[in-house]
């Protein structure tokens, strides 16, 4: 066999093998993959094989290299990456919309699919926000519904939950771009946070009890006032519950006058 043939099996085994790490979640979006010593020994190829592999990776935005500290885990498949590239172009009013569909969908197939396992972890979830809630923690450590990629969140493992690998892929792809327009103060938190957790617990009720309809009711209330566009926002009378949680939030009241 020639080597050119080697050096192509060794090439795409080395990809397989990385892209089969990061897409199991045994390697987590967010954190670092091995360090290329580590890489060489443990797959058995050269350096230049490695970097290449990572290189490929990087493109499809599944892995990122930040100098002087290593190579970060970015998406667990290509899809999310590509699909946020894709929505960011689109109007944040329908990416809210696209992601309202992916939540029903992803409630409904929970009710059906989830394990006791996946049900004891959306029970903690609801548990820790509730917890945090008692113990006026900043709403920046709470599990609200812009920061709903972390692996622990209760959307994320609704979706999990799901059981469809693909529901999972588009919803981080959604909510990577809501969660970026979140941070830019385009889209907030449009509801308090306690009508945010008595909405989780509502889900989990109904993903608990294995009631498809009670579940994508439940997501369905829930989704409709959670987020928002901020510019929408503004168009509330100051004592409307999401114009409370603006408040709470640090705007002026008087920006919220209708």
């Amino acid at each position: 066999m020639p080597s050119t043939t080697r050096g192509s099996q060794k090439a795409r085994d080395t990809l397989d093998f990385l892209r089969g790490r990061i897409s199991s979640g045994e390697w987590p979006v967010g954190d670092l993959i091995p360090k290329e010593p580590e890489l060489v020994e443990l797959i058995g190829v050269g350096r230049s094989t490695v970097r290449e592999a990572v290189r490929s990776l990087a493109a499809f935005g599944m892995l990122e290299t930040v100098p002087g500290v290593g190579t970060f885990v970015r998406s667990r498949t290509p899809v999310s990456s590509i699909l946020s590239e894709f929505l960011a172009d689109h109007d944040l009013e329908e990416v809210l919309v696209y992601r309202r569909s992916l939540e029903i969908e992803a409630a409904q197939h929970a009710a059906v699919h989830r394990t006791e396992e996946q049900l004891a972890e959306l029970r903690a979830a609801h548990q820790r926000v509730h917890e945090a809630i008692a113990d006026d923690a900043a709403p920046d450590s709470l599990d609200t519904c812009n920061r709903s990629t972390a692996p622990d969140s209760f959307h994320r493992l609704v979706v999990e939950a799901s059981g469809s690998k693909l529901l999972l892929d588009l919803y981080l792809g959604v909510m990577s771009v809501l969660e970026g327009a979140s941070t830019e103060g385009r889209v907030i938190l449009g509801t308090t946070l306690e009508t945010m957790h008595r909405d989780h617990g509502a889900v989990l009720d109904a993903i608990a009890a294995r009631d498809v309809r009670d579940a994508a009711h439940s997501m369905a209330l829930h989704v409709d006032r959670d987020l928002g566009l901020r510019t929408d926002m503004l168009d509330f009378n100051g004592q409307t519950e999401r114009a409370t949680s603006l408040i709470d939030a640090g705007y002026d009241p008087d920006q919220l006058e209708a």
